[in-house]
């Protein structure tokens, strides 16, 4: 119960650092969409995040660059959004990209990640997740500062494992 209880607690001060209070939520839905950079098809996602949180519209415009488009939700209870969608709290972070095939990106997950994961699922794979906000992710530019990250991939029975290392900024493009 301790674990759920600090849990509870660091994803409440995260989304707090992005704006979003347990009363901020809406059911707001805005579509957007850009032209990709290359002849990569256009992929829907849907995002689920705080309306205030500036990081996160920052990791939409790195998808959207990419080619994806991005449906944005904004729930009022993301802790309650982030467990049906069968993220464990250890990889949470402070948004939710959902494929249309029900694949979850959770947190600063490179598009070409993204894109490399959904040209090829793996067998029993929830998704991937960049578990809490790395500096340096994209989303989370800070002028040069660059902390290495993993990727990882979520199982549906619950576990995971290093899907990538990104040890430089230059690796997530």
């Amino acid at each position: 119960m301790f674990k759920h209880l600090a849990f509870a607690f660091a994803l409440t001060l995260a989304l707090t650092s992005c704006g979003e209070s347990p009363e901020t939520g809406s059911s707001a839905t805005s579509d957007r969409s850009s032209v990709a950079q290359d002849s990569a098809a256009t992929t829907g996602l849907t995002v689920y995040k705080s309306p205030t949180c500036g990081c996160c519209e920052d990791w939409i415009i790195h998808m959207e660059g990419e080619g994806f488009e991005a449906a944005i939700e904004h729930p009022s209870r993301m802790a309650t959004v982030k467990a049906q969608l069968g993220i464990a709290p250890e990889y949470a972070s402070c948004h939710t990209g959902v494929s249309k095939e029900g694949y979850i990106f959770e947190g600063h997950v490179p598009a070409k990640l993204v894109r490399q994961f959904l040209n090829s699922p793996p067998e029993n794979a929830l998704g991937l997740a960049v578990p809490r906000m790395p500096v340096g992710s994209p989303g989370m530019e800070m002028g040069e500062r660059f902390d290495p990250y993993d990727v990882l991939l979520l199982k549906t029975d619950g576990s995971s494992e290093i899907y990538a290392r990104i040890e430089t900024p230059e690796q997530q493009y």
